[in-house]
């Protein structure tokens, strides 16, 4: 039987061409755009695995307006061989949950369902730029009823109707092996996209690309565009600068430049200055009635991701914003948090302890290792049987493709990658209504220049936090609070996915979150794989104080260092004491990671470089000179202001 690759594909604004328009949403009718460069990886994977599989049929498929053909004649100029766009005016407006229903509706009128007697695998990119939201493979994997593996970096077809994939995790990788059909979303990790050839690009000129709407595939208006949508984009504003203007060294070589660092940082100079929200409350509230829409659901749920026998720091972060929201919502309002594993009760206390109020506990030992599958199918049935108003996830790699496929088994949509989460209202004015209680995710997106308030308006309203922004609640030795079981039904088709290996390296993940100093290499630090990076790192340890080694997406992207190191928007985001940025250009992608440092200090070549406007103390020169002085200087006891720890 021959195999069939679709993959996935979306043409998207670049950031820097995009407006606001004047109703405080984006404007993207006049931006340029570009083939998403995720989606660019996951066409190179399809060719790769028809260059396995010379028999392939190669499909590629996208939604949009007809602008989008462009992107699509792309593709074909690559090595694809049909096309497929889905258009229409009434799609316009779409959450990530109206477009991974609609696009999964045209698979399967093009006969890709779960039943397909064919093979066929799905591709995808792991997010998109205007989006990153990292949603709609988990969606269409979902609507189809088939399995998914995403943050995927190589793919590989073994000829027996399987596929393997290396998975990226934190703190490491897994080997995954997938029945078909399956999707499979790929990071930019892999195998860089190849430049359409002269052939190609004739083919695509001439062939002709299949446009369906959505009276062709039989989907209704009911849960598409902005009517259909169970999320809105409520309002954009612009993200502004929160550090004042960067003290720079002064000196004619490295020694006085390190001189002038050290004298820099003793007067204390910078810090860092919260500001109020950005997002401004309505000030002439109409006296329209309130509706509760939540239709008898209470609460809020969280979720406890084991990680090696223990609770993962970004699960604890979660009880931070479920407290406040309880809080806002008022007596009788209870967090509960579902924890689901092998031999995991005894963790319990410890959730309860940082706030949950109860444990809902799901053991068994198909449980041990996270599967989105019977994960996905154990959270329906809870949230079935208690009604939270409110779920929240850690926007971990598994948090982020787990809380899309519960979204659309709830019909209630996702909102990712919050950075503040509270409970407000919603005007209505065409309804003449205020709905009210309603949780407000507030994100930032496009490239992170913008921060979109996001509202659901079906129950549970889901949201993933970004790792690394909310602190861990204080624990309270004692605290009383609930531990419940729960006995879901398990199918055995949820266990179609086998988990072959998983691999985690020691420290990194936790210790990214735990470090006082952080030494955070770029793109210019690579000639020597970042040696002088983790030696700085070293050196401080050896002082006694709790110091690790990072680096930006370029480093990452080159392969030298793995993901679960990488500081930025798609990578950790960390707020250690002092945060060194070597080498790092500066872009607002990394700086979304790091910004809440106490102290940033940047390290380049380039005086034009914008980590200079993001950053408290600045040397400008190269590396190669500064950091050996730094480390002499470590090493005589020089500790960027943090107290050593005494040794016992």
């Amino acid at each position: 039987m021959a195999l069939t690759i679709i993959s996935l594909i979306k043409q998207v604004p670049l950031p820097t061409e995009m407006r606001m328009g004047e109703d405080g949403l984006m404007d993207r009718t006049k931006a340029k755009s570009i083939i998403n460069i995720d989606c660019q990886f996951g066409l190179e994977a399809g060719l790769q695995l028809k260059k396995q599989n010379p028999g392939a049929r190669l499909i590629v498929c996208s939604m949009g307006p007809g602008s989008f053909e462009v992107a699509l004649r792309t593709a074909i100029s690559m090595g694809y061989d049909e096309a497929y766009l889905l258009s229409d005016r009434k799609l316009g407006g779409s959450d990530t949950y109206a477009t991974g229903l609609a696009i999964a509706t045209m698979l399967k009128h093009l006969g890709f369902t779960k039943d397909s007697k064919e093979p066929y695998i799905i591709l995808a990119g792991r997010q998109t730029s205007d989006g990153d939201t990292a949603h709609v493979p988990s969606q269409v994997a979902e609507n189809i009823g088939i399995p998914q593996a995403t943050f995927v970096e190589s793919v590989n077809a073994d000829g027996s109707g399987n596929v393997i994939a290396k998975r990226i995790i934190e703190g490491g990788y897994q080997m995954m092996k997938l029945p078909m059909p399956c999707v499979i979303s790929l990071t930019p990790t892999g195998i860089p996209p190849r430049k359409p050839s002269l052939s190609g690009a004739i083919k695509a000129r001439f062939l002709n690309i299949t446009t369906f709407g959505i009276d062709d595939i039989g989907l209704g208006t009911e849960k598409i565009g902005i009517n259909g949508s169970p999320t809105i984009v409520a309002k954009v504003v612009n993200i502004v600068s929160e550090r004042p203007p960067i003290t720079m060294s002064e000196g004619h070589n490295e020694a006085s430049l390190v001189d002038s660092l050290i004298a820099n940082l003793k007067k204390g100079g910078n810090v860092l200055v919260k500001k109020e929200d950005v997002a401004k409350k309505e000030t002439d509230r109409p006296d329209f009635p309130e509706k509760d829409f939540r239709d008898g659901s209470k609460g809020i749920m969280t979720w406890a991701e084991i990680t090696n026998g223990t609770i993962s720091r970004p699960s604890l972060e979660l009880l931070t914003p479920a407290r406040n929201l309880a809080t806002q919502l008022g007596e009788g309002t209870k967090v509960m948090t579902l924890m689901i594993g092998k031999n995991v009760q005894h963790l319990a206390q410890t959730i309860i302890e940082h706030g949950s109020d109860e444990v809902i506990v799901v053991e068994d030992d198909q449980l041990e290792e996270y599967l989105v599958l019977p994960f996905s199918s154990i959270f329906e049935q809870v949230i079935k049987a208690r009604k939270p108003e409110i779920a929240l996830f850690a926007a971990t790699t598994s948090g982020r493709e787990l809380a899309p496929r519960i979204g659309m088994k709830t019909d209630s949509g996702v909102t990712a990658d919050c950075t503040g989460l509270e409970i407000g209202e919603y005007v209505n004015k065409k309804e003449k209504l205020i709905y009210t209680p309603i949780l407000e995710s507030r994100r930032p997106t496009y490239g992170e220049s913008k921060l979109a308030t996001i509202l659901g308006f079906v129950c549970p309203q889901i949201s993933t936090a970004r790792a690394g922004t909310f602190e861990v609640p204080q624990r309270m030795e004692g605290r009383q609070g609930i531990v419940s079981s729960f006995k879901p039904v398990l199918n055995a088709k949820d266990f179609a996915v086998e988990i072959v290996k998983t691999v985690r390296g020691g420290g990194g993940l936790q210790n990214l979150f735990e470090a006082d100093i952080i030494i955070s290499g770029g793109r210019g630090t690579t000639n020597d794989n970042l040696g002088l990076i983790k030696g700085l790192a070293d050196a401080l340890n050896k002082q006694g104080v709790n110091a690790e080694w990072a680096c930006s997406r370029p480093v990452v992207d080159e392969g030298i260092v793995e993901y679960a190191r990488q500081v930025g928007q798609t990578g950790k985001t960390i707020r250690p004491k002092v945060y060194v940025a070597v080498g790092i250009s500066g872009a607002i992608q990394h700086i979304a990671g790091m910004k809440e440092s106490e102290k940033i200090i940047a390290i380049d070549h380039n005086p034009k470089a914008n980590i200079f406007h993001n950053a408290d103390f600045g040397i400008l020169g190269e590396y190669q000179d500064i950091l050996p002085e730094l480390i002499e200087r470590v090493k005589a006891g020089f500790t960027f202001g943090i107290e050593p720890k005494k040794s016992l």
